[in-house]
Formats: C-alpha cells, structure tokens, sequence
C-alpha cells in the first residue's frame, strides 16, 4: 500500500510536506515514553523498508459480526437478470485487474461471485479506505440511538480538550465525515519525526489527533483529504457511546446486517482503532454495508440508520462536488478524478474514468488499490471489486471506475418496459 501510495503521490507532488504545519497551533506536546517511542520507530521502519501491509497490523482487536449469518440468496438458475457476456466480461476484467473478489447484488439476489487466486468467501479483505463509508454508517448509527444529536454537532461536545480553541471548537460531525475539519491534508514523507508519520504510526495516535495535528484552515471552508480526519471518527464514537469503536461496530452495524465479523488495527493494546483504514472484513461484509446504504438505512423491517441518513451521505459538499459523508457520488463527468482537493494539488493525475458512468446516480464506497463498492439506486444494483492495485509498468492495462459498472448496466436484461437509467452528464 504504501508503494502504491508513494508512486500516486509523487506524481502529485505530495511527497514531503505539503506545507507549513505551522498554522492551528498544537493545544499541547504528547509526552512519549521509551516505550512508546521505540514502538513508532518499529512501525516507521517497517513502513519505510517493506512497504504497508497486514504485518503492519500488529495490534489487532476482534470485531465479531453477526452469531449466525445467513447466506444471501442467490440468483435462481434459468432466471437470467444479466446477459451471458456481461458477467463473464466483469469477471475477466476483475481478473485480469489483480483482484481478489468481485460480486453483484440486484433486485434481492447475488448474480455473481467469483474469487481469484487463494481468496475466498471467508478470507479478509484489507479494507483501507472502504472504512471511512463504514465510519460514516457508524456515526450514523449513534445518531439513531440518541447518541451523537446531529450532523451539526460540535465535535467538542465530545472531544471536550477542543472547547477553548477558536479554530477546533467549529469542527463539526459532518465535517469530519466530509473531509472539511481543516485538518492537514494527507501526504508522505520520510521525515520520522513529522506529525503526518506520527498520527498514522504512533501508538498513542488519538493524543496526536486531539492535541497535535495542526489545523491549518477554518472548519467548514475546504476540503482536504486524509486519514487523521478519517481516525477522529473511532474516538467521537467511543467517546459518544461508551462502547469500544470495535464493539460498537460488532453490535450496532455488522450484527444487526448479518455480515461477518472480522479484525481492526489499534494503535496499542487497549488504545484507539484506526476508524479511517486497516479493518479486516470478508467481502461480504462489504457488499452488505453497501445494500445498508442502497436501502435507505434499513435491513428487512429494521431501520439502522436515521430516516434520510443514506440521502444525506449521498450529498456533496461545494468544496468538492464528488464526495460526501464517506461516499463518492457521479457527480459531472471528468476523465480523471482522485481523493485529493484538486483546486489545492495541482497537476493530479487521478483515476480513469473512460467513460461517464451509464446511471448518474451511482456512488461509491473507494479506496487505495481501486476496491470499490459502486451503489447504484435507480437499477437497485451493487457491485463489488476488492484486491490489489493492476500491476503497473510499461503496455500494464490501467484501472477504469467505469469498465465495471456500465459493463453491466448494459448487460441487464430488462423486463418490458423497464426503462434505463439516466447516465452522468
């Protein structure tokens, strides 16, 4: 990942810091002991000689899913919703792309499932940044308790140490689900001692968060992207409810969905779940958040999530009309598109887009290594494609976010009268 993350960020520009860190003053300096600090050194040695992956993790704490989940019905036999062709073309394309599972869900039933090489229906994916949608249903689910009041509330109700800071104390739930807390963007850089390695690496990342990472601009104005505004969400949670992010995630999300459980990386044993990546759940789990979102916060007759709360994800923001709480939306149609603010990183290559997608009502659940979960309202339709970054090199094929889906809109075999879905402009 962080190979990966270091070729998409040099083109950028981003390698090193992005800028002063000196604006948003720090509200006090953590005090690390030696233990902590040769913990972090491990980590930075680690992600600087092997690159990100699960070795990384080397905290991690359960995060059990539903006592019994019961399979999701399948496509009947002789009852074909997508044409021949465009199933078997979305499986060659995910398999030429170096993934790891693929599967699509319309109309109540799977219509598809494949795995590729040695994953399978129970094996973990790495989940990286498709854990910033399931932070946002979270959030959305305290809410439905009473927990958290509102989108509109200030962090500082929960994360008091911000009460007294002009700049902090304007932060407000939606902000930190939007990506405009005026945090810091996300960026890299070899220096061990900078705060963007500290807040990712650090085991005692929530300090750094609540009393170091610089605030450069004012709540609400930008949007920047990045992990710390991602993490924050795992503390409000704890803070708001009571219940450990993991616990909290076990029994308030994943067992009332019927999804299967799995791992997610703390920063120390006892300490903070990374809310914004490194949770380990099997693509199932996956495609059921996303049918959470698809049905409007409900499972069967349960609601989960607030009347309105999936629409209001759904929403973009002025300061970037692509993204909202944790989802990426169609929006108008642009070649190239990434994670970043493009109007303050000049020169973003971004993501391919070959096409504009056939239903521009589509969103999407993305991350690093191009795993998506494409969410399409109007043809009642998810699909999902997890695994690796497609090799890169000279004559390598290029990921395109919309090979899967148009792929199979068109493929549907539609029932008389069923009309198409109206494409993005």
């Amino acid at each position: 990942m962080r190979a990966e993350w270091i070729t998409v960020l040099a083109a950028m520009g981003l390698i090193g810091t992005p800028r002063a860190h000196g604006a948003g003053e720090p509200l006090a300096h953590v005090v690390e002991s030696a233990e902590d600090a040769a913990v972090y050194r491990a980590r930075f040695a680690k992600l600087s000689s092997a690159g990100e992956s699960t070795s990384l993790y080397d905290t991690l704490e359960s995060v059990p899913g539903a006592k019994v989940v019961r399979p999701l019905p399948l496509a009947a036999s002789g009852a074909a919703a997508f044409s021949a062709e465009s199933l078997q073309a979305a499986k060659d394309y995910a398999g030429r792309m170096n993934s790891n599972a693929l599967m699509l869900w319309r109309d109540g039933r799977v219509q598809l499932e494949a795995y590729f090489g040695d994953f399978g229906r129970d094996s973990a994916v790495i989940g990286r940044s498709l854990s910033k949608p399931l932070a946002a249903i979270a959030i959305g689910r305290a809410i439905a308790l009473g927990r958290i009041r509102s989108l509109d509330q200030p962090l500082a109700d929960f994360l008091p140490e911000w009460r007294a800071d002009p700049r902090r104390s304007r932060i407000l739930v939606r902000h930190m689900l939007d990506m405009r807390t005026g945090f810091l963007r996300q960026s890299i850089t070899a220096d061990p001692d900078d705060i963007l390695n500290r807040a990712y690496l650090h085991p005692r990342h929530d300090e750094i968060l609540l009393k170091e990472y610089p605030v450069p601009d004012e709540p609400g104005s930008v949007y920047e992207y990045s992990n710390a505004t991602g993490d924050l969400a795992a503390l409000v949670i704890e803070r708001a409810t009571g219940h450990r992010y993991a616990e909290f995630l076990s029994t308030e999300v994943l067992a009332p969905i019927g999804a299967p459980g799995g791992q997610i990386w703390i920063d120390r044993p006892g300490g903070l779940a990374h809310s914004g990546c490194c949770i380990l759940l099997p693509a199932e789990t996956w495609l059921r958040l996303g049918l959470l979102v698809l049905q409007d916060g409900r499972v069967g007759s349960r609601r989960i999530l607030p009347p309105g709360f999936a629409h209001e994800m759904a929403q973009p923001t002025r300061e970037n009309p692509y993204y909202g709480l944790g989802l990426y939306v169609a929006g108008t149609y642009t070649q190239r598109r990434g994670a970043f603010n493009p109007k303050t990183v000049k020169g973003v290559r971004g993501t391919l887009h070959s096409e504009p997608y056939l239903a521009r009502d589509l969103l999407l659940f993305d991350g690093n290594a191009n795993q998506v979960v494409y969410i399409i309202p109007s043809q009642n339709m998810v699909v999902l494609r997890t695994g690796s970054a497609p090799a890169r090199g000279p004559g390598a094929p290029e990921w395109d976010n919309a090979f899967l889906p148009n792929t199979l809109i068109r493929g549907i075999i539609r029932r008389q009268r069923e009309s198409v879905p109206q494409s993005q402009k």
